[in-house]
């Protein structure tokens, strides 16, 4: 029977017909393609046309099906040129390391990351840092102010409810440090006064500060660990100022003590006594002691006249003068036996 000749410029890319091979090679298997939106998209030729086939009886075939399939169709005859596998979409297969060297180039698998669980988030959000409304504890106490990393630090005011103090001031790392005020309600007007303005560290009064006890008396000075420590003065509420220095929350060291009737005394303290030398001047009788002191008593010394003239009460005789050979012999063996017996 007689067979059509192949039209070449038809849109068919096979060969002329031969016997059927039993043994068909690997390129007589149609190439898959993949699918596009609007219909199977191929590049360099038609959709289930394959390319060229060791059988020409299966090309022609499959011609005349691809032929039937695209009746009415111009297609250009360029579309059809043989193409070369793409490396991109064929799987590469790589034979086994034959070396360390090579091996060191094999790909290496990364583990996926693990996602973190919920609570981790949450706590990250439930960190207070910056500015902050107010935040209640569970006893009552509540502040307002700045954190960080979920501590108190920067301005901010704290509340206790159990004894209704306010602090407002300073805070550096959950402890009040820096400048402050602290303040309590007063029990009978029950408006806040102010106890503490000054210095803070480490929670605790350092450096100056102003302390008030009562309505008229209140000590400004220096502090260490909520303790008066360094100079300082003290105006008590009978009208006593002292001015000195001050250790372990009491005088210590030199400092003057001034009276409500003028009177002062100039010298040494300790724990809060007259301790060593000093001088005590009774302007209210024109008169001065000088002489040595042991807790709060005069022990030895000398007295004499002094502003007796101008005295509110002066004494009514004058101090006799002193007919010792030598006085001051006397004076300095007595304070020798006062210092020894002190040091022991």
């Amino acid at each position: 029977m007689h067979q059509p000749a192949l039209d070449l410029h038809r849109p068919v890319d096979v060969l002329p017909r031969t016997p059927k091979d039993p043994h068909p090679s690997p390129r007589a298997v149609p190439r898959a393609h993949s699918l596009g939106r609007k219909g199977q998209a191929l590049r360099g030729g038609l959709a289930g046309a394959p390319r060229y086939h060791s059988d020409p009886g299966r090309a022609r075939d499959a011609g005349a099906r691809a032929a039937g399939c695209n009746r009415g169709r111009r297609l250009r005859p360029h579309c059809f040129r043989p193409e070369t596998p793409d490396p991109g979409c064929a799987p590469q297969v790589s034979a086994a390391p034959s070396g360390p060297a090579e091996a060191g180039n094999m790909p290496v698998s990364k583990c996926l990351k693990k996602s973190e669980p919920l609570w981790k988030e949450w706590e990250k959000k439930a960190q207070k840092n910056g500015p902050r409304r107010q935040v209640y504890a569970v006893n009552g106490d509540r502040y307002l102010g700045e954190w960080k990393d979920n501590m108190k630090h920067g301005k901010g005011t704290q509340i206790w409810k159990k004894k209704g103090a306010i602090y407002e001031g300073d805070w550096k790392f959950g402890k009040r440090d820096g400048y402050g005020t602290l303040s309590l309600p007063d029990q009978e007007t029950g408006k806040y006064r102010k106890v503490y303005s000054g210095w803070w560290k480490g929670d605790k009064k350092s450096g100056y500060g102003i302390q008030f006890f009562g309505p008229k008396e209140y000590y400004e000075g220096e502090w260490c660990g909520n303790q008066r420590s360094g100079w300082g003065r003290t105006y008590y509420s009978n009208g006593n100022i002292y001015e000195g220095q001050w250790r372990n929350d009491k005088p210590d060291g030199e400092g003057m003590l001034r009276l409500k009737n003028g009177n002062r005394y100039e010298g040494y303290w300790q724990r809060g006594l007259k301790n060593g030398s000093g001088r005590f001047f009774h302007l209210d009788h024109g008169q001065l002691f000088e002489g040595f002191w042991v807790d709060d008593v005069a022990k030895c010394g000398t007295m004499i006249d002094f502003g007796r003239d101008e005295a509110p009460e002066p004494t009514q005789f004058p101090i006799p003068k002193i007919k010792l050979l030598d006085p001051d012999s006397v004076l300095e063996e007595a304070l020798a036996t006062f210092k020894k017996t002190q040091e022991d």
